[in-house]
């Protein structure tokens, strides 16, 4: 019997995904799971990207351009001009979903055995991709003491080493909801030309920030304009997860024509997709204020209510729509799999990211959890009254 390769036992499960086998379980019970472990909103797709589809009229499906359809990166292009960021539709190329553009950034700028620096927690699939490319994540810890807020710059400089090539911003964070401040990106940007590396900057969540923050790119950070790479993504924005239409965005020549080469031998990314995302792009300006309306009321009340719990601690975040959760529990994942497994409350339950899987370093987030406040309001009310009874029963409580 052949063995499977080392590196596919490298890759590590996802945390976010890894317990569907439980919840299908527990829905076959008859149990209703309320789903706070994934991403993706309940948010209606606008209307002009839904029309775009029904109205299509092709009488082939082709291959688009391996970087995009053309027609998609110019006026994708000007999108971001008019949101402050001054790029050409050559300095764009898109990907089958922000994971695609990742994949592509580490293989072209990282050789096998370099080095990234990331905040953690960080989305869980940094890992899985530095897994398959070789690289190895070097994380500095950030606490939720003081809101995921970044780690002190000396700490950063500290793992800065001769393997180092990058480091990488989630600007508002997942897991985290952290928006970074001029002052750390500027403290940032000076690190990054110190020590001539690249800045890799996911910004994937950048149209959704409260009580007055707003997101400053990395792609307008001075005289590092050619070390800068943005990973960006309509999965959220216009709340289309199912199209994975991603986009890698940067001013270096090299980057962008090392990563089309990437982008070729995947051949082009997903025709349909790219026309739904271009027609997205006309979206009213009042679709983003109900939305973010809408988070914002969500935030308000999942962050008082389980602040409210005996033992539970939440920190309030400015962006995206995820909070890390500090749980009385001795496992998150534990905890996790006994929800869906073990308990029910009035029928229901409640699905959860164990916390582990955004840190690299072993041993943390064991009693953190990743929220996504995607459902609406009353669902929210449900699912926190389960978790509220389940940590009052739960056999490895804290505290």
């Amino acid at each position: 019997m052949p063995s499977l390769s080392q590196r596919s036992k490298n890759i590590p499960a996802s945390p976010i995904r890894k317990l569907i086998p439980y919840a299908e379980g527990a829905l076959k019970r008859g149990i209703k799971v309320h789903h706070l472990n994934i991403g993706q909103p309940d948010i209606h797709t606008p209307d002009v990207a839904l029309l775009a589809l029904k109205k299509l009229d092709k009488k082939i499906l082709e291959y688009s351009h391996s970087a995009g359809y053309e027609s998609y990166r110019r006026k994708l292009a000007g999108f971001y001009r008019k949101a402050g960021i001054d790029i050409s539709w050559e300095q764009t190329l898109i990907t089958t979903g922000a994971s695609e553009a990742v994949s592509f950034t580490f293989n072209s700028c990282l050789d096998y055995g370099d080095e990234i620096i990331i905040p953690e927690p960080f989305y869980a699939n940094y890992n899985a991709i530095a897994s398959i490319a070789g690289v190895k994540i070097v994380s500095v810890t950030s606490g939720i003491e003081d809101n995921f807020a970044l780690p002190p710059v000396s700490e950063i400089e500290k793992k800065i080493g001769k393997k180092t090539r990058a480091i990488l911003l989630c600007n508002p964070g997942n897991p985290t909801g952290y928006v970074y401040s001029a002052g750390e990106l500027e403290l940032i940007r000076k690190l990054v030309k110190k020590h001539g590396l690249f800045l890799v900057s996911d910004e994937a969540y950048r149209e959704f920030c409260y009580d007055g923050e707003k997101v400053i790119s990395a792609m307008n950070l001075r005289e590092i304009e050619e070390n800068v790479i943005m990973i960006d993504s309509v999965s959220k924005r216009y709340s289309e997860c199912g199209i994975r239409i991603g986009a890698l965005i940067s001013r270096n020549r090299e980057v962008m024509s090392t990563a089309l080469r990437y982008g070729q031998s995947r051949l082009s990314p997903p025709g349909l997709g790219q026309i739904v995302a271009e027609a997205s792009i006309d979206t009213p300006p009042e679709y983003f204020t109900e939305v973010n309306r809408e988070y914002l009321a969500r935030r308000n009340f999942i962050i008082a209510a389980l602040n409210k719990i005996p033992g539970v601690h939440c920190p309030v975040p400015k962006g995206a729509f995820y909070t890390m959760v500090r749980l009385p529990v001795d496992d998150s994942d534990r905890f996790a799999q006994w929800l869906l497994e073990k308990f029910e409350y009035k029928n229901q339950t409640v699905m959860l990211a164990p916390g582990s899987g955004f840190y690299s370093t072993p041993g943390l987030g064991r009693d953190e959890a990743r929220i996504a406040y995607v459902l609406k309001t009353e669902d929210l009310k449900n699912a926190a009254m389960v978790l509220e009874m389940a940590l009052k029963v739960y056999p490895g409580r804290t505290q």
